[in-house]
């Protein structure tokens, strides 16, 4: 599946998602939208009265001198008002019910789709995920109740004034129907034009986003090249395609005045000229007062809501969404990939490791290298010095490598980029013969597994915690384990495998040995140690480590003391971009930085521990 950028940058004209989204929102509320088209028909009905009152007023009232009958009209005038209003308030009641769960859909879809572009396997977060959630969601949210109160207002207000001026005279009503109808075509001819801009706006800012970003995330790089002028020149660019973009979007504005002159203010010229023609026909002052009511009242501010509602909240409603909807997909399958990836995630246990031997033992080539990386290039950062360059490293099963460097070497990063957790710009990861970037995630589990220097442990029964990666271990099995990596003390402290754990009440070593032992009972052929022993006393990480060497599996370990490339049969110095692998002795006659790194961390005991041989 493409990435988040790449599809965002496909996205052209509006996809007919945006209608069917909206309709699908709608149709899950129904009764919800009922009880707003209801309200708005009693909202509309001071509109559908007005002129007709105002009319009578006049004509019945005060024309004829009758005083009394002309307030007495205005006053039932006055209550339909009322009525009105209450109807109004219960309409954005009724639209909350629709607009409200339309967000938190919109919410969760971006959510979803943000989770499942970082967690899978080879995938990077999107850092336009953010905006898109806490922008574009919240401006769906709001353009979309804006769109149902203008719209539902021009419905009912319109019909209502329509219906009126037709009671008081079918020609009234052709005479004001025409421009208002000429009007709404020209703003409904200009909304494909407007869409367009609008959506260039929006992408300028996404772009705009991710510019930024990207140059945020190198920024000590581009101070040490001197490319300050250059990158700011080109985030520059991307400032001013945006604001080129608003304006003409502002631009875009003056068709909506041009439509609402022709539907809202040209009726009433038009009424004002016919009026001496409307009276030669035997219309009456009260009619047409009362048909400049609809017009004023009535037609005219609720086309003035629609066009300005559309042409504005409309078109950033339409874009937005189509947005969110091409860059969030709502995949079947990817959901039940996810769930089928947590699913292995907790399913490894030794049934699932039977099954997983089963499964792809057509898929591993035979005899393939337990680990194998090819020109592997990683960057932190567009902009940024490469943390690794064409490395490549070739690991037999039952290996035991250490890995050493100074500080910001690339270290940890090769840890990830072997477990799956980064995925490299340039080469490639294999397990076992298996891509790791085609690898689903509960496969990945089952082929490797990390323990990071911040051991995570869960208040629970301590068999739990041990158990999590592989919950078909019995006692025996896991009482072997801890005593295996020297943690039966610890056990025995915490009152056995029944034992409570309290992450708090543990010292950050205990708390490394728990995670230690947990993934040692994994069924992972693989085990990476991102110095996961660093808060062990030496003489317990030495127990660790031997008893990892021994498992059945390859061994890598991120040093955290010179001790553990001692221990190790092969060590990868990351030096700079040049990697240099070795023994422990040749790489003290051949590597002046693992010298370096020697002399300044060794903390060995007296005597040399031997290299752990498998028997």
């Amino acid at each position: 599946m493409s990435a988040p950028g790449e599809r965002a940058g496909r996205a052209g004209a509006a996809s007919p998602g945006v209608g069917r989204a909206t309709w699908t929102a709608l149709r899950a509320r129904r009764s919800a939208v009922a009880r707003l088209a209801g309200w708005s028909a009693v909202e509309a009905l001071p509109t559908l009265l007005s002129g007709a009152l105002v009319a009578r007023a006049v004509d019945g009232g005060f024309l004829a001198g009758r005083l009394g009958a002309g307030l007495g009209w205005l006053a039932a005038l006055a209550a339909a008002v009322l009525v009105g209003a209450v109807a109004t308030g219960r309409t954005y009641r009724s639209l909350g019910a629709v607009v409200e769960p339309f967000r938190d859909d919109l919410a969760a879809r971006v959510v979803g789709a943000a989770l499942r572009d970082a967690t899978r396997c080879g995938g990077r977060p999107d850092t336009a995920a953010a905006a898109r959630l806490t922008h574009q969601v919240e401006l769906v949210r709001d353009t979309f109740a804006g769109l149902l109160m203008v719209t539902r207002g021009f419905l009912f207000t319109a019909g209502a004034a329509l219906l009126g001026l037709l009671a008081l005279d079918p020609m009234v009503t052709a005479l004001v129907a025409v421009p208002l109808l000429t009007g709404l075509v020209v703003f409904l001819a200009a909304l494909p034009a407007m869409a367009g801009q609008q959506r260039r706006y929006v992408r300028a800012g996404e772009e705009l986003g991710r510019a930024a970003a990207a140059t945020l995330s190198g920024h000590r790089d581009v101070r040490a090249c001197g490319a300050a002028g250059r990158v700011v020149a080109g985030v520059g660019v991307r400032v001013a395609d945006q604001a080129a973009a608003e304006r003409t979007l502002a631009r875009m504005s003056a068709v909506r005045s041009l439509s609402l002159g022709l539907g809202g203010w040209l009726p009433v010229a038009v009424l004002l000229l016919a009026a001496p023609w409307l009276v030669d026909r035997g219309l009456t002052a009260g009619a047409v007062l009362g048909a400049l009511v609809y017009v004023s009242t009535g037609l005219q501010p609720a086309l003035h809501a629609l066009v300005q509602g559309i042409g504005g909240g409309g078109l950033r409603y339409v874009v937005t969404l189509d947005r969110i909807l091409r860059t969030c997909p709502d995949d079947a399958g990817d959901d039940r990939g996810d769930d089928a990836g947590a699913a292995g995630r907790h399913d490894t246990g030794d049934d699932a490791a039977g099954r997983h031997d089963a499964n792809n033992a057509s898929a591993r080539p035979v005899g393939a290298p337990a680990v194998l990386a090819r020109g592997l290039t990683f960057r932190y950062g567009v902009a940024a010095r490469p943390v690794l360059r064409d490395a490549t490293l070739a690991l037999s099963d039952g290996q035991h490598l250490a890995v050493v460097g100074a500080s910001g070497a690339g270290k940890s990063t090769l840890a990830a980029l072997l477990s799956g957790l980064l995925a490299p710009q340039a080469g490639t990861v294999r397990l076992g013969g298996v891509p790791v970037a085609d690898a689903p995630p509960e496969a990945l589990a089952r082929l490797r597994v990390l323990v990071p220097q911040e051991a995570y442990v869960f208040t629970g029964p301590l068999a739990d915690n041990l158990r999590y990666l592989r919950p078909g271990a019995d006692d025996a099995t896991v009482t072997a384990a801890l005593d295996a990596l020297g943690a039966g003390p610890l056990a025995a402290r915490l009152g056995g495998l029944a034992g409570e754990v309290t992450p708090a009440a543990l010292s950050a070593g205990e708390r490394q040995l728990i995670a230690a032992v947990r993934a040692y009972l994994s069924p992972a052929p693989l085990v990476l140690l991102d110095e996961a022993t660093c808060h062990l006393d030496p003489a317990t990480e030495a127990t660790v480590e031997d008893a990892f060497a021994r498992r059945p599996g390859t061994l890598v370990v991120i040093a955290h003391r010179i001790s553990s490339a001692v221990r190790a049969r092969r060590v990868l110095v990351l030096d700079g971009e040049r990697p240099v692998t070795g023994t422990h002795e040749e790489l003290l006659a051949r590597s002046a930085t693992y010298r370096e790194l020697v002399g300044h961390w060794d903390d060995r005991p007296a005597g040399r521990p031997a290299p752990v041989t498998r028997g």
